[in-house]
């Protein structure tokens, strides 16, 4: 999470966004930067407005411009079962190495998750059921919108470094189980498909 004092802007870190990146990028101009641990880092808009908005805004007198991106739903999920493969996961019980993304994704859709599909979801973290959401969401996909956003509100050139990509790995599902992911997580892919590029 970075919080930029003087542009009033927030930007809250969805996990799997190219986070890491961003906040390298930026830390320099933020009047805060929270990229650890990861409980903190990924503060999610609920947490946010419960915790950390107040705080800002009673300080500010003003209130702060919130953003976030989010990543295609099931792209997302494929970057978690990636990422999960490495040798470095810590958690040996949250590892996907040797299995297949086909796996990954039913564990996804069980009740209860096993660990290594304990994921949450980008709608809960950006727009909760109860109490406000992000004020703006960029696609994933449309990293060069956000970046120009960025620029134009930071008044400087930003440049991304490449960090924390995960391995490659296919990402192949049945029709069937596709199908099922996009019923029982509709709030996911309906919340992605309505956001459109931004403008430049």
């Amino acid at each position: 999470m970075l919080v930029f004092w003087k542009q009033r802007l927030v930007y809250l870190a969805t996990p799997k966004t190219g986070s890491t990146a961003i906040e390298a990028a930026l830390e320099s101009l933020a009047s805060v930067a929270i990229q650890r641990p990861p409980e903190l880092k990924h503060t999610s808009a609920r947490q946010y407005w419960r915790h950390i908005a107040p705080f800002l805004e009673k300080a500010a007198d003003e209130d702060f411009m919130v953003v976030a991106v989010m990543r295609e739903p099931l792209d997302w999920l494929g970057s978690w079962y990636r990422y999960r493969q490495r040798h470095s996961v810590s958690q040996p019980e949250r590892s996907t190495a040797g299995l297949s993304f086909t796996t990954f994704v039913e564990g996804y859709l069980s009740d209860p998750q096993p660990h290594y599909a304990q994921v949450g979801g980008q709608s809960r973290f950006l727009v909760p059921e109860k109490g406000p959401g992000v004020d703006q969401i960029f696609r994933y996909d449309d990293m060069g919108g956000f970046i120009s956003f960025l620029e134009d509100r930071l008044d400087c050139e930003i440049s991304l470094p490449r960090l924390n990509v995960s391995p490659s790995g296919s990402l192949d599902l049945s029709p069937d189980l596709r199908n099922r992911l996009l019923t029982e997580h509709e709030r996911d892919f309906a919340l992605y498909d309505s956001l459109k590029p931004a403008p430049r």
